[in-house]
């Protein structure tokens, strides 16, 4: 059941269940989707290996398994506190002080195709205290049979607003975790990304970062290698967790209506690709 009449204060924490699950399957590759628990992957196997930690691990808290989309925001805003054209706004708490990873992770999404290996989801934004913007959310999901390819969009609707996206996965803790960043945003005293970038630290964790990275991201678990790919250059890497690890393509920073400001236009579109491809570890990386 989705979380539809949960108050923002509560629905980061609170228990978030699938529902129906919806499977998309290419070769060796099965992904599950759950439109009701905020449009979220709720798993990716590969070759009879589950990728993903699945609701019930843990708590299963809405923002704590799965895959879900982040939008219009990711990450943090500094105490739902921003500035957009001028005029203050602030968004309701609902991770202690702060407003955390959009409004779409706890809302049903509504299916607009379904294929045996694609699906296409959206999802209208509100226009109220939560988010006061309105707009519309979509995602389209492709299996193949070594890689899934995601795209998510919001669109501007009458008003001008602010939008940052990204994709939270939540995998089960890998054997490796290999990556190179150029630059991070560097944490304050509340956890949240700050200004200016700084030259990052030995890349050896624990992290709950932001980073800029150019570079290939892998996870590598057993006998699979699985590689990230994303049209944007911000990375957060979250694996302050024994059983899991969190690797995040975001267009931008956390409190980025802040920190990286992106006003879309009335009607303008913001897009982020993100592609997960399989392969044995021994095996020559996919192209």
């Amino acid at each position: 059941m989705a979380l539809e009449a949960a108050s923002p204060e509560d629905d980061a924490q609170a228990p978030l269940h699938g529902g129906r699950l919806y499977w998309l399957r290419a070769g060796r590759l099965e992904v599950a989707l759950a439109p009701d628990a905020g449009g979220r992957i709720a798993q990716m196997r590969y070759d009879g290996v589950d990728w993903l930690v699945g609701e019930d691990e843990g708590e299963a808290a809405a923002i704590g398994w799965g895959c879900y989309p982040m939008v219009p925001w990711a990450g943090r805003i500094r105490r739902g506190r921003f500035v957009f054209d001028g005029k203050a706004f602030e968004l309701p708490p609902n991770l202690g002080a702060h407003a955390i990873h959009g409004v779409g992770f706890s809302r049903p999404w509504r299916i607009e195709n379904l294929g045996a290996d694609t699906a296409t989801l959206s999802l209208a934004l509100p226009e109220d205290g939560y988010w006061p913007f309105g707009g519309r959310a979509t995602q389209a999901i492709h299996v193949l049979p070594d890689r899934l390819k995601l795209r998510l969009a919001v669109q501007a609707g009458d008003k001008a607003m602010p939008a940052v996206l990204g994709w939270h996965p939540w995998f089960r803790k890998p054997d490796q975790l290999l990556f190179s960043p150029s630059a991070m945003y560097p944490r304050d005293g509340e956890g949240i990304a700050t200004l200016p970038r700084a030259t990052p630290a030995p890349a050896t964790g624990p992290f709950d970062d932001c980073f800029i990275n150019k570079a290939e991201v892998v996870l590598v678990s057993g006998a699979q290698r699985l590689e990230l790919r994303a049209d944007s250059e911000h990375w957060v890497v979250y694996d302050g967790t024994a059983h899991a690890t969190c690797v995040e393509p975001q267009t931008g920073p956390p409190d980025g209506f802040t920190l990286a400001p992106k006003p879309l236009e009335s009607g303008q579109m913001l897009e982020l690709r993100f592609e997960l491809l399989w392969c044995n570890a021994s095996a020559p990386r996919p192209e």
